[in-house]
């Protein structure tokens, strides 16, 4: 088993190589960072196990990418956002689960008994199939210059409303296989718990932020601008996974908040 720094460099190595080789033949960056970790991730060459290191490698990736995305995001453009967000973000999950589901029955009833995985398993497989990478599509979006778009904008409302499904959907889908008495009791408790943190996170980090960057700002150390940043960034994420939502739905929030204060454009230059 490689070490951390070995694990670091071995997947540095593979997707600069692979990177190249895409673009050489005019394809997609992401489609050269896939090609890399399936061939060296554990179901291929296993050269990358599937461990903790590795688990951790692939979340920060995330947590730091959604940052950058929330940068482009504010309050005003969120809330203005609400119909895509709960209204075709709800749509696209429910139509999704129903048609899987729907597909499921019929398959089951046209079919042997062999492929009958009843209408829990179709809920359950239609959450999976609802879900996408928000990682890969926001990555495509960036390098097309589309994320201002307003289907680019759509798109992320749309994740943003996956992220928050996953919680109920972790909830429900193991309730299926045993006895629901207490699923409503558990399902209030997480989407109280959630909305309680997002809540703190939007208004009072809101207030907090432009008061903690000013003061920050007057030390005049870029050093400490800068840990400021991963230290917001990484401490939001913790929260919202501590809520038993995503990290980068955290990160995500983290970068709007930030990108509401006037050192909004300091921020940016930095991580470029």
């Amino acid at each position: 088993m490689f070490s951390g720094l070995e694990l670091t460099l071995l997947l540095l190595g593979c997707a600069v190589l692979g990177v190249v080789a895409f673009r050489m033949m005019h394809l997609p960056p992401m489609l050269g960072y896939l090609t890399v970790g399936i061939l060296l991730g554990p179901h291929a060459m296993a050269l990358a196990e599937n461990s903790a290191i590795t688990h951790t490698l692939g979340e920060m990736g995330v947590v730091f990418l959604m940052f950058s995305i929330g940068l482009e995001f504010s309050m005003p453009q969120l809330v203005a956002m609400r119909r895509i967000v709960f209204g075709l973000g709800l749509a696209q999950v429910l139509v999704t689960i129903a048609a899987t589901m729907s597909i499921a029955t019929l398959i089951a009833y046209s079919a042997n008994a062999a492929f009958n995985i009843g209408w829990q398993g179709g809920f359950a497989l239609g959450g999976a199939i609802a879900m996408s990478s928000t990682a890969i599509v926001s990555k495509m979006l960036t390098e097309r210059l589309e994320l201002e778009s307003q289907h680019g904008r759509r798109i992320i409302g749309i994740l943003l409303f996956q992220d928050l499904a996953v919680v109920p959907l972790l909830i429900l889908i193991p309730a299926l296989a045993r006895d629901p008495e207490h699923i409503a009791q558990t399902l209030g408790w997480a989407t109280l718990k959630a909305s309680v943190v997002l809540l703190l996170l939007f208004f009072i980090g809101h207030k907090l932020m432009r008061r903690w960057f000013t003061v920050v700002v007057k030390r005049r150390s870029q050093e400490l601008f800068m840990l400021n940043i991963l230290l917001v960034t990484l401490g939001a994420a913790w929260i919202t996974e501590q809520a038993g939502l995503s990290l980068a739905l955290g990160a995500f929030v983290a970068g709007m908040l930030i990108s509401e204060t006037q050192y909004k454009h300091q921020v940016e230059e930095d991580i470029k």
